[in-house]
């Protein structure tokens, strides 16, 4: 298992790639957390983005870390898991990521992340390498994470607005302005909990590899504590791009709108995180704005960009898989 062992700087530089792979996750999935609460002009964007980032930050304070253990151990066997494999798999997620980036399109940064590792591990040693269980879970959140923010948004508006049917609309607006930021909070606070994880299970596990965390595999705090920096730093710098996208482009949103798309984004994410699902904070608020634009009336949500959105995610995993192998077939070709 610990057949190719690095030198330090070597090591120093993967931990590296692995961290700017959190700062770019932070920065892609800025929107995630911000686009409804600047959207609605609750906060303005610098504002907002130090709210987000502050909240990335503390996030381990509240989870376990066993989406980190599903990353490190349960998309591809640990005894596959070498620096190469480790460094395509990184390769494959931030390539992925940058592109969508670049087309303001809300992929998801943690289904890039399994397919990197995937398809480098696939390239190492074949199909025999994929954990089933692990990937299986991690694929099917694929549906079920924005699914559930749907359901769940779609549940918590429709529920609101029956209970407020007799205030008037300038009241709902401002009590839903200060508890918009409540909900902003808890949002990004799952984001926290359940994005960084992934580079603290990817780190680990490179540690682990060489033989550098003992007989078993855990997260030191030091990990912890540079994964959630790198987060935030990155969501701290934000990614207007899908921060338009997500805020105005699907949905028209409104303060109470805003509530509930992240009431049910956030219930979804802190149940994944809990249950160690690695899940994509785009799709789960994506689907929440969706469902409280379908609310209002099916009109209200721009169905083709929607559409856009579905199939970058459909591609994510095999794009970034198909990187992830590429890159691994190269790094075996130049060693």
């Amino acid at each position: 298992m610990h057949s190719l062992h690095l030198g330090l700087p070597a090591l120093l530089l993967i931990i590296a790639v692995a961290l700017g792979f959190d700062f770019i996750n932070g920065l892609h999935d800025a929107a995630n957390s911000i686009a409804t609460v600047v959207s609605t002009r609750v906060l303005p964007p610098k504002a907002a983005v130090a709210w987000a980032a502050g909240f990335n930050f503390i996030a381990f304070l509240f989870f376990g870390l066993h989406v980190a253990r599903t990353i490190g151990t349960g998309i591809v066997s640990p005894s596959v898991m070498d620096p190469a494999v480790i460094l395509s798999a990184l390769a494959g997620a931030i390539l992925w990521n940058l592109f969508t980036w670049w087309l303001g399109l809300p992929s998801s940064s943690s289904h890039a992340l399994i397919g990197g590792i995937a398809g480098a591990g696939i390239a190492k040693a074949g199909f025999s390498a994929i954990v089933v269980a692990g990937f299986t879970k991690a694929s099917a959140a694929i549906v079920l994470s924005p699914l559930g923010g749907f359901v769940l948004a779609l549940i918590i508006v429709i529920l609101a607005s029956w209970l407020l049917r007799r205030t008037p609309p300038f009241a709902v607006d401002r009590r839903f302005r200060r508890l918009q930021l409540l909900s902003a909070s808890l949002y990004s606070l799952g984001h926290g909990g359940n994005d960084a994880q992934k580079t603290m299970g990817i780190i680990s596990v490179l540690l682990f590899t060489q033989g550098l965390l003992g007989p078993s595999f855990h997260v030191p705090l030091w990990v912890i504590l540079a994964s959630q920096t790198a987060m935030g730093l990155g969501t701290l710098f934000g990614g207007w791009r899908i921060v338009h996208t997500l805020g105005s482009k699907i949905t028209d949103l409104k303060p109470f709108q805003g509530f509930c798309a992240e009431t049910a984004g956030s219930i979804s994410l802190f149940t994944a995180t809990w249950l160690g699902i690695p899940v994509s904070t785009t799709h789960t608020i994506t689907g929440a704005i969706v469902g409280v634009g379908l609310a209002r009336r099916a009109s209200a949500v721009r169905w083709g960009l929607a559409g856009n959105i579905v199939w970058a995610w459909i591609f994510t995993i095999p794009a970034a898989g198909l990187i992830g192998f590429v890159c691994y077939r190269l790094s075996a070709l130049i060693v």
